[in-house]
């Protein structure tokens, strides 16, 4: 992805492309799990997106993308207990674009991941965007170069605000039902936790989940059949927000 938007995009060594000109390109060798001092590099930065590798065991060609933050403790970067700030609009732009022209990739899956990992102190919002499952898929130029090129026309373009925004509760890591409600209706997501979060959702991590959005959190989004044993604590939870309750 770095080669393409050198090569392709005309990004410079200074991070500036004379036709990209509200994107900045950083690359470092660090981990980019653990990089929590950019506010001070970029003071001016609106939000950061990573351009990351994704793995997986199931080595699945995926193009994925999600926020970031820690429900429990970090052993992925980040501080423990600490939601990163998020952009709904900005990952549901990317989702719907990317998987409007997924067939020039053919034999790659495209869905959101639930929020995890680092970094999470940054006072802008973070979105990753990745590339995966395995090194075969982290060399193909062909799928780098799709990421790049949605990722630049949505950010040229501008980005339409969500009418309504949600936190997200259950379901699996990917969670299909959370990425169809992204393609198929008026929703943007914030914080996504997964049923195998649950157990350490209380009422500090939900109010962060809230309200780290750089967009008004309206509704608290639950898979209703993928709560498991938390459903009963969860759904309480969740009613005490205050705030309207949709059920996919």
């Amino acid at each position: 992805m770095t080669d393409y938007l050198k090569d392709r995009a005309g990004f410079a060594s200074n991070g500036r492309s004379p036709h990209h000109k509200s994107v900045l390109l950083y690359v470092t060798s660090s981990s980019l799990l653990t990089l929590e001092n950019l506010d001070a590099a970029y003071p001016d930065a609106s939000s950061f997106i990573f351009l990351s590798k994704h793995v997986s065991n199931s080595q699945i060609p995926t193009l994925t993308c999600h926020c970031t933050g820690n429900f429990g403790d970090n052993p992925y970067g980040g501080n423990p207990d600490e939601i990163a700030i998020s952009y709904p609009s900005l990952q549901k732009a990317y989702l719907k674009a990317v998987t409007a022209v997924k067939q020039k990739v053919e034999g790659y899956d495209v869905i959101i991941e639930a929020t995890h990992h680092g970094p999470t102190s940054l006072k802008k919002p973070v979105l990753f965007v990745e590339l995966g499952s395995s090194e075969k898929q982290w060399s193909d130029r062909n799928a780098a170069g799709l990421i790049c090129e949605t990722l630049l026309t949505i950010l040229d373009g501008g980005i339409d605000r969500c009418k309504k925004i949600g936190v997200a509760l259950g379901g699996m890591h990917y969670p299909s039902k959370f990425n169809r409600l992204l393609l198929e209706s008026e929703f943007g997501l914030a914080a996504i936790a997964s049923k195998h979060n649950l157990e350490s959702i209380d009422s500090q991590i939900l109010d962060q989940m809230i309200k780290k959005s750089v967009e008004e959190v309206t509704h608290i989004v639950v898979d209703s059949k993928g709560l498991g044993s938390q459903k009963e604590r969860i759904m309480k939870m969740a009613e005490s927000t205050g705030l309207e309750i949709y059920k996919v």
